[in-house]
């Protein structure tokens, strides 16, 4: 049974594991030397964009809580209800989701120009304006490069934050008009832990989504309140019967992929595939077994199938038997 979907970043006041990074933020803030750009690295749901709008509240005037972790705020002080709320006045967000409620492929330009209007004013009603791009790894390239040209003339009492997964990706100028900040896995056990006391989950499941989230404890909580136990399960089988197939649970697998919610489901069981089918061929390549260049390719196709069915709208369906019958090819050979 899946857990409920994880809170977004804004509604969560609690970060387990980053007191490095809060305790220097906060030390660079208090002593005046705060930076106007920070860029957030780390795998996704390791607690970037959540330590963001911890810091935004901070900076927009919510006080610390007394023995608690630097950047803690009370979630019913003002400050911190506005956030919650999407409405206080010197906090930007620029994000993927649209104003329909719809994600777009790529954050558009239009998005990265706001920066430019909100830092030309002066704070409404705290010390400093606030700006989180989340990710920042979503800016298209005109987006981009809007961003870069406010970060070329950082705006007076203006903070943005840059939400990266992947840093390599953006433009070198970017990174290097920013301070970086490092954020790290919890750690497997840490994070299996993290989803037992906020799940329903026994030991053997956390360990298993913990493992498979790259442990990240944010990403593990999406993963829980999903079918991601279910298609790993459908993953191992698959590779189980080969070179045969079970038709039946091919099509029922394909099932799960139309709709609004199959996108999200496609990707996440080529990403298991993947995944299961990587660890396959690094044991046979470890116990000297050849003739695994089939099984190589295979996985290579397997990659690049979500960008192309989403790059050509191509039918899900016929996507995942064009990779079973890879698979297949791969075992016979």
């Amino acid at each position: 049974m899946a857990e409920a979907a994880p809170p977004h970043p804004r509604e969560v006041f609690d970060l387990e594991g980053h007191a490095e990074a809060e305790a220097g933020f906060e030390a660079a803030r208090a002593r005046g030397r705060l930076h106007h750009a920070w860029l957030l690295a780390g795998p996704e749901g390791v607690g970037k964009a959540t330590f963001a709008y911890r810091a935004a509240r901070r900076l927009l005037g919510a006080p610390a809580v007394e023995g608690a972790y630097p950047l803690t705020s009370d979630p019913d002080h003002p400050v911190s209800r506005q956030v919650t709320a999407r409405s206080h006045p010197d906090l930007l967000v620029i994000e993927r989701l649209g104003e329909d409620g719809k994600m777009r492929k790529s954050i558009p330009v239009d998005e990265a120009r706001k920066l430019s209007d909100f830092f030309s004013k002066s704070p409404a009603s705290a010390p400093h304006r606030v700006a989180i791009i989340d990710p920042a790894d979503d800016l298209n390239v005109n987006a981009a490069n809007a961003v870069l040209k406010t970060l070329e003339e950082p705006p007076p009492r203006g903070v943005i934050f840059l939400v990266a997964h992947a840093p390599g990706r953006l433009l070198p100028t970017i990174r290097s008009r920013c301070r970086r900040l490092v954020f790290r896995p919890m750690g497997l056990e840490a994070t299996a832990a993290f989803l037992r006391a906020r799940t329903s989950l026994n030991v053997e499941d956390s360990l298993r989504l913990a493992r498979m989230s790259g442990e990240a404890p944010g990403r593990a909580l999406t993963l829980a309140a999903g079918p991601a136990i279910a298609l790993d399960d459908a993953a191992r089988d698959i590779l189980a019967r080969l070179p045969d197939l079970d038709e039946g649970a091919a099509l029922g697998l394909a099932d799960r992929f139309r709709g609004g919610e199959g996108g999200a489901n496609f990707a996440l069981f080529v990403e298991r595939l993947s995944d299961r089918l990587h660890r396959l061929v690094a044991e046979r390549a470890a116990a000297g077994i050849g003739g695994l260049d089939p099984w190589a390719q295979a996985w290579e196709r397997l990659n690049a199938l979500p960008r192309e069915v989403d790059g050509l709208n191509l039918d899900r369906a016929d996507a995942l038997f064009s990779a079973l019958r890879d698979l297949r090819f791969a075992a016979r050979a």
